[in-house]
């Protein structure tokens, strides 16, 4: 059974979703995209289960510092998205905000959120999760901070490359990308106590034009790590 929630038209460009609840979950639905599927936030998918198995060592967690924390670490997930990584970080100790400023993924997140305190096995992981529905570049100036801000802007798009993932098309949709991606690294700097985790793909150049302090290179995806002068490298 499928209910619409609200939606979000834009009938110049073409382009039309809706956020509908389809058997009790939450689910965005593109009407000028016939092709796909209604997108869900699921937070227990297999390939998750398979990431939080890889454990603390596997490229984002060694990334973020998790492998040497003596204690559970404050992340900032300031481009959360659909949070796929951001529970990751949650499962394996990590204390997360998530935020996302795209209110329509924000609806998403929060669908997932409650559904992962609603089951047993996923209770104390979500417990260490808070939302956030805002610009990034508001809460990084907020005063608040974090041991590390952990930044996944858009990736940019070449024609000559494979179609991203549908959530991130629908999200590039939405938004046109994020062109201020580059304006969010020195703010990250100065709100991160021990490091800023920039994910880029293999092969794309630094944000900002900014050399890390050193980086960690996975299968397709590449991880630029900023670390205060007090900090040595991995």
């Amino acid at each position: 059974m499928a209910t619409r929630r609200t939606d979000a038209p834009d009938p110049l460009r073409g382009v039309s979703f809706s956020l509908e609840t389809i058997d009790g979950r939450l689910a965005l639905v593109a009407a000028h995209l016939p092709k796909f599927k209604p997108l869900r936030c699921d937070w227990t998918a297999p390939e998750i289960r398979r990431r939080i198995a890889a454990g603390k060592r596997a490229p984002l967690p060694r990334a973020i510092g998790l492998h040497k924390a003596t204690e559970p670490l404050s992340v900032l997930d300031a481009t959360a998205g659909m949070g796929r990584d951001g529970f990751v970080l949650a499962a394996l100790g990590a204390r997360v905000t998530m935020v996302e400023r795209q209110p329509l993924f924000a609806a998403l997140l929060r669908d997932a959120h409650r559904h992962a305190l609603a089951d047993p096995q996923w209770r104390e992981t979500a417990e260490r999760i808070e939302l956030i529905e805002a610009d990034a570049a508001a809460v990084l100036a907020s005063g608040r901070r974090w041991d590390v801000v952990h930044l996944d802007p858009m990736y940019p798009h070449r024609d000559k490359q494979a179609l991203p993932g549908k959530d991130m098309q629908f999200l590039r949709e939405l938004t046109g990308g994020d062109v201020d991606a580059g304006t969010l690294l020195e703010p990250a700097l100065r709100a991160a106590r021990r490091r800023v985790v920039v994910k880029r793909p293999s092969g794309a150049v630094t944000l900002s034009g900014r050399t890390p302090s050193f980086q960690l290179q996975a299968t397709q995806t590449r991880y630029d790590v900023y670390l205060p002068m007090s900090h040595c490298a991995d």
